[in-house]
């Protein structure tokens, strides 16, 4: 699967603009704030339907216009390409169509164009609570498992009710057990399986982002993740008969699968206390790297896959790397942003593969390298 062309109009800084790309590698170079990004966020919005930086779609309208739009041309497995389109007008719902064809529901769309974009902002995931991280887990295990996001919706909806009961009980002056096992109960059930759905997941994903991590680093740190779940000490049921107490009197539902979490180490200490800014960056890179990997997989053919930004604070042994392992087969198309032109063309001397470079400007793109090695 490809992005042949692009056209965004009025979105974010871009009035109007139409990029041709390469099947494998391209590059958007230009200042911070000239408009690399938004390339890569209008990329996003067609295989997500949304952006990855802001969910208010008006506030991606340029200043002053009415709308926002989005073609996108893609090849994949049928014959003739497709075109994905998204129309944003002020105080209007968001248009979403597949080759003119408007979907009556967002979620139709999501996992037909998968992608997977690596941005500086997935150093949260280190830096940031425990809720980002399931969030992650979630998210990705969620695109490929429905029964999964509905055993997680079933769950959610039962802790949001378990909560306000307790609340209820605190606020009135009474304590009914028997009212609250009937959500224990659903807790019980639901949150059951998702903790084995996690588990199994990881056992899968942790060898993947080892290998990545393995490569980026040239293997001289030890790392892995860790699953930090209350159910590795006792079966839920347990748990959650001898929270009662606690939960009563904090209010809330103090055990559970909702306070799992996600141990990230290397060299066996924590990353967010010990790793260097390049390693917490190579960290989260392979992480997103196996998440490709994962996807990939269970799809059968290769996301594309977006790098905001990435070489910053990474020394040059690992930026080599990274390019070197994008551009070998397992990996499909490309898109890369970066300050720094010399950089890119350096490592494109060293690396021979197809490639384009757009140098970006005040919301304009102008092609300056087209290095089609099949010419």
């Amino acid at each position: 699967m490809n992005l042949k062309s692009l056209i965004l109009t009025n979105f974010k800084n871009y009035s109007q603009q139409e990029l041709q790309f390469s099947d494998k590698i391209n590059c958007f170079i230009g200042d911070n704030g000239a408009g690399k990004t938004n390339i890569l966020d209008a990329i996003y919005y067609l295989s997500f339907c949304k952006s990855y930086f802001n969910p208010i779609d008006s506030q991606n309208i340029r200043h002053e216009e009415g709308f926002f739009a989005l073609h996108g041309t893609y090849l994949t497995s049928s014959e003739k390409p497709d075109r994905v389109s998204c129309i944003q007008k002020r105080n209007s719902k968001k248009k979403f169509s597949l080759n003119k064809k408007e979907y009556d529901r967002l979620a139709d769309h999501i996992g037909l164009l998968p992608l997977v974009m690596i941005s500086p902002y997935d150093r949260d995931l280190i830096n940031e609570g425990s809720e980002l991280r399931r969030k992650y887990i979630d998210g990705v295990i969620s695109q490929f498992d429905s029964l999964y996001l509905n055993n997680l919706i079933h769950y959610n909806k039962a802790l949001q009710q378990r909560n306000a009961l307790l609340k209820r009980f605190w606020e009135e002056h009474y304590f009914d057990q028997s009212s609250l096992e009937i959500w224990d109960g659903q807790l019980i059930k639901y949150g059951e399986n998702i903790y084995e759905k996690r588990k199994d997941f990881l056992r899968n994903f942790i060898p993947v982002f080892q290998h990545y991590f393995d490569f980026i680093s040239s293997g001289n740190e030890r790392v892995t993740i860790m699953y930090d779940s209350q159910l590795l000490e006792a079966p839920m049921p347990e748990l959650i008969s001898k929270a009662v107490e606690k939960d009563r009197l904090a209010r809330y539902s103090t055990t559970g699968i909702h306070k799992d979490d996600l141990l990230f180490v290397i060299d066996g200490h924590p990353v967010k206390k010990f790793g260097s800014q390049g390693q917490q960056k190579s960290f989260v890179i392979a992480i997103r790297l196996a998440q490709f990997e994962y996807i990939k997989n269970i799809k059968g053919y290769k996301p594309i896959l977006l790098l905001d930004d990435i070489f910053d604070k990474l020394d040059d042994k690992r930026v080599q790397k990274i390019i070197q392992l994008v551009s070998d087969n397992n990996f499909g198309q490309v898109f890369i942003t970066d300050t720094q032109q010399k950089r890119i063309e350096n490592l494109f001397e060293k690396v021979k593969i197809d490639h384009m470079i757009y140098r970006i400007e005040d919301g304009n793109a102008k092609e300056i390298k087209n290095n089609n090695l099949n010419k």
